[in-house]
């Protein structure tokens, strides 16, 4: 089913504006924690995937391999992350994340959803599931048509 160009053309405009505003709102959170935005990703990935690799990650977080190394040592440096050895291959080594990396997560995560929760406030409820199934449904098709 087609749809008409200006209506697809307001919806990628909206999407994009959106998504400026809330990585905005999450750089000023951010601002208050040790830690800079690819840092941010790259822990977000480690908690949602479990421990991965340094190539696992620069797939993930769409950084060169050597880029990411800097950033996992930066990481480690501050205790956010260690490296640990597989267990079932000793040449493999993992990029865990430590108790201090998910308690940041967790907090910059939690005031973003506070953010959001103030945005969503004078909103009919039944508008904000609406908006949620709807968006779930937007993710759900890309993560076909991407396949």
């Amino acid at each position: 089913m087609s749809h008409p160009s200006s209506t697809i053309a307001d919806i990628e405009k909206e999407l994009r504006y959106i998504a400026g505003i809330i990585k905005q709102k999450g750089r000023e959170i951010l601002d208050h924690y040790p830690i800079t935005a690819p840092q941010f990703v790259a822990l977000q990935w480690l908690l949602e995937k479990g421990d991965l690799t340094i190539g696992e990650l620069s797939n993930h977080i769409h950084l060169a391999c050597s880029t990411t190394t800097d950033l996992v040592d930066r990481m480690e440096k501050n205790a956010l992350v260690e490296r640990v050895r597989d267990p079932k291959d000793r040449r493999v080594v993992r990029i865990h994340v430590l108790n201090k990396g998910k308690q940041i997560i967790h907090e910059v995560i939690e005031k973003r959803q506070e953010y959001l929760q103030g945005v969503l406030n004078d909103m009919p409820k039944e508008d904000v599931e609406t908006l949620n199934k709807l968006l779930s449904l937007l993710h759900e098709n890309m993560l076909e048509t991407s396949k």
